[in-house]
């Protein structure tokens, strides 16, 4: 099998916001369209942001300033 592609988040989430701050009408439709997509918002900026476990490295002491000794 090749690569797995990877979605792009950031698009996606940027997207979104666009489309959603075309909907400026205070009808009905506009509005539970615009909460749908602040959902869908939230969700792709929870997955932008994850990431993955930290691998901690190691690194020697570093020696006290000259002025603490």
């Amino acid at each position: 099998m090749g690569d797995v592609m990877r979605s792009d988040f950031a698009a996606a989430r940027e997207l979104l916001e666009c489309a959603q701050n075309r909907l400026c009408g205070m009808d009905e439709t506009s509005q539970r369209v615009s909460e749908a997509l602040d959902s869908l918002i939230e969700e792709i900026a929870i997955a932008e942001f994850r990431k993955a476990p930290l691998t901690v490295v190691p690194f020697p002491r570093a020696r006290p300033p000259k002025h603490a000794r």
